[in-house]
């Protein structure tokens, strides 16, 4: 038998309630309370006129007994937000004709319903991205793990299907929230970015007990072994899987585009890893990097790239895709020389998208980690902080920087037009 998902029981005793008097398929939303908003700014997509606004939106409202009403704070903005406002991909709800992007987000609880016990007003939070399919025969969404969706029938907000977080205010069910300590108020929006690193340290630490001879589930040990890694890219992604595999025990390389010194090498530099640029090295000094390395962490997107690398790769070695390239024309790869590699040196290769609830509380764990280990560093991601009106420029044009956050909380803006003060990194 199929479970029943998380929330079922607390919906089923709190239906009949007259607040919230509604189907189980179409609730009917309560009368709004005097003086309560009725519309608010958000920034929205119109896929079919190509556009990108910021416009009044109707302020949600709580309608079902384990609803939480959030003030955004803070939304991040990624490669997949400006792929969608390239008009690449992006659905709007069934019934709108626009999608108000933004998933990378930081909010502050401001209203509960009555069925809610685990958070409350005031508390800081972080919400997940994507959404369980409706159909019983897929267990991975039955069982809570969407990010593992067999039907590809999911949605994700601010993606596909259900609007997303960058507006004034925001309402979802309790058990897509995710508690954020106070002194992580200026980096958690880092936390959605960095659960893609989770999940895939998480994978890898499962696939390594296939090799008998190794015990890596503490990370005493990982150290002692001192395995290696090599990241390729040096963006958010990036960036913050290095942080992720340092704080795991493995020796960390990050290979990028862009020569040093730059924003990225300079975080690489300050938290005890290696930059290499591309074009920097020889083809011999690649193969002797990659061939004596436990795991590459693939987060450019480019899959020539990526192919490249995957030549390289030693045995018992294991590859992980992040990136999600654009659809282009056919590259070719040496198809025959992979597959001779993958089968006789006994590697793996994996790809890992979104992320479960697991993931994100140890990515805000490890946000707190990074915090108190690299504090420079890690406020150096934020490249900017703007207000609502500036994300149409921005999403539209190429922006210098790691990450560039769109911020509702207007005293987080600095007065010089959005960008904010450059971090001085101490290196170790």
């Amino acid at each position: 038998m199929i479970p029943a998902t998380p929330h079922d029981d607390a919906y089923n005793v709190f239906m009949t309630l007259p607040h919230y008097t509604h189907t189980r398929k179409h609730p009917v939303p309560p009368v709004a309370r005097e003086g309560a908003i009725k519309e608010m700014k958000a920034v929205a997509v119109f896929p079919r006129t190509r556009e990108i606004k910021v416009i009044e939106h109707q302020a949600p409202q709580l309608t079902l007994p384990d609803q939480v009403k959030l003030r955004i704070l803070d939304v991040g903005v990624c490669g997949t937000d400006k792929e969608i406002c390239a008009f690449a991909y992006g659905t709007p709800p069934p019934d709108s004709d626009y999608l108000v992007i933004g998933h990378e987000s930081l909010a502050e609880v401001i209203e509960v319903g009555p069925a809610v016990n685990s958070v409350k007003v005031g508390d800081l939070v972080v919400t997940t991205v994507r959404r369980p399919c409706p159909h019983p025969e897929c267990r991975p969404c039955r069982a809570g793990y969407p990010d593992f969706c067999s039907t590809g029938d999911f949605t994700e907000r601010g993606i596909k299907g259900e609007h997303g977080f960058m507006a004034e205010y925001v309402v979802d069910h309790e058990r897509y929230l995710h508690i954020v300590p106070p002194e992580l108020r200026d980096v958690a929006v880092l936390t959605e970015p960095l659960t893609i690193a989770e999940k895939a340290a998480n994978q890898a630490r499962q696939i390594l007990r296939r090799l008998p001879w190794l015990h890596l589930d503490l990370q005493e040990e990982a150290r002692h072994l001192n395995p290696a890694a090599v990241i390729l890219g040096a963006g958010p992604v990036g960036l913050l899987g290095a942080l992720t595999l340092l704080v795991k025990g493995y020796k960390t390389f990050v290979y990028a585009r862009s020569p040093a010194p730059n924003p990225s090498s300079d975080i690489v530099e300050a938290i005890g890893g290696k930059y290499y640029s591309r074009g920097e090295i020889s083809m011999e000094a690649q193969k002797e990097l990659f061939g004596h390395i436990d795991l590459v962490y693939e987060a450019t997107g480019v899959s020539r790239l990526a192919f490249e690398a995957l030549k390289l790769l030693g045995p018992n070695s294991m590859f992980i895709f992040t990136g999600v390239p654009s659809l282009k024309a056919p590259i070719e790869i040496d198809a025959d020389l992979l597959m001779h590699n993958i089968v006789l040196k006994n590697q793996i290769i994996f790809g890992t998208v979104n992320a479960s609830p697991e993931d994100f509380d140890a990515a805000i764990k490890d946000i707190g980690v990074f915090n108190r280990r690299w504090p420079h560093a890690l406020s150096a991601f934020i490249t900017s902080r703007r207000p609502p009106e500036e994300a149409p420029g921005l999403l539209q044009s190429r922006v210098d920087g790691i990450k560039n956050v769109i911020t509702f909380d207007k005293a987080t803006v600095p007065p010089s037009g959005g960008v904010t003060r450059e971090s001085t990194l101490h290196h170790p």
